[in-house]
């Protein structure tokens, strides 16, 4: 615990839905347009380290949700704001299309450094191990890289104690105790909590969040990369 208040992002994407039935281009890649969507698995387990680092920080402490992708995307946010987030982030635009990980992180970075602008450094940021729809497990320190955080990977257990993250770390064999200044870069692991039920009071926001356009704008961002000025 800290009495610090924590500037906190958790990085999210939609990802196509493992359950549902598409079909596949002719480049062999996914028909995303045919295929369901739903909040990548791993990504589920970061939104909950994000939530559960937020309580262990003083009463202004916030979580915001950052994704990239197309306008559908929006839909993973308003269910981030469900859970209990503060404030999302959807950056989409048309070139960041098929972009590998190398692009994502870049203009993950980007937008990162964009919103450190407007809302305040980080002291945490969250990351799923990796998406159902890449499995590479690059983007996180990649971004990491980038921003010159600490960085502590295949997390599954952590507490927050005078401006350290301490944390349980997955290695091969069994598990090690670290500890890393603030800020930081943590990827979680999928044997972290599972993210709890959504609140009530998160859905009922969200409704009437949907019903009102002005409102939405200051919970829900959308951005593009000239907004960010990314190439």
């Amino acid at each position: 615990m800290t009495n610090k208040d924590l500037n906190i992002y958790v990085l999210i994407k939609q990802v196509p839905d493992t359950r549902s039935k598409a079909g596949v281009n002719a480049d062999g890649t996914i028909d995303r347009a045919k295929a369901g969507k739903m909040l990548n698995p791993f990504d589920a387990f970061a939104m909950q380290a994000a939530l559960n680092a937020k309580k262990m920080g003083g009463p202004g402490s916030k979580v915001t949700a950052v994704s990239m992708g197309p306008p559908p995307a929006i839909d993973i946010l308003y269910q981030a704001l469900e859970h209990g987030v503060d404030k999302t982030c959807l950056l989409s635009d048309r070139k960041l299309a098929a972009s590998d990980t190398l692009a994502t992180a870049y203009a993950l970075s980007k937008t990162l450094e964009y919103l450190f602008k407007e809302d305040g450094k980080p002291d945490l940021v969250f990351c799923g191990l990796q998406t159902t729809d890449g499995d590479t497990a690059q983007v996180g320190p990649e971004i990491c890289e980038r921003l010159d955080l600490t960085q502590v990977t295949y997390v599954e257990g952590m507490e927050i104690k005078d401006d350290k993250v301490h944390a349980r770390k997955i290695i091969e064999g069994g598990a090690m105790e670290v500890e890393a200044k603030l800020p930081a870069l943590i990827t979680i692991a999928n044997s972290y909590q599972k993210l709890k039920f959504k609140t009530f009071r998160g859905a009922k926001f969200v409704q009437g969040l949907k019903r009102n356009e002005k409102e939405q704008k200051e919970y829900v961002k959308i951005i593009d990369l000239e907004t960010i000025g990314a190439d």
